[in-house]
């Protein structure tokens, strides 16, 4: 699962590619505002209600295994 890289205002970002769906590496993304310590904002924008939110959002429309109430504590 080999990615293509793009550049974006001077921070490489890794392309995925799974079944016919392109993903940008978060990590990448995250390296442009820490490059020490990416994880840390990683971990910053997972903790984001907006975040959580879409998440949830995401999962009820695409997991058709989901099961909202259990998702409602992280909420």
């Amino acid at each position: 699962m080999k990615g293509e890289k793009i550049e974006v205002k001077g921070t490489e970002i890794t392309i995925f590619e799974i079944n016919q769906n392109d993903y940008l590496s978060l990590t990448d993304i995250a390296r442009y505002k820490n490059p020490d310590e990416p994880k840390d904002v990683v971990k910053n924008w997972m903790r984001s209600k907006n975040t959580i939110e879409f998440i949830g959002l995401w999962e009820k429309l695409n997991n058709l295994g989901f099961k909202g109430v259990e998702f409602d504590h992280f909420i």
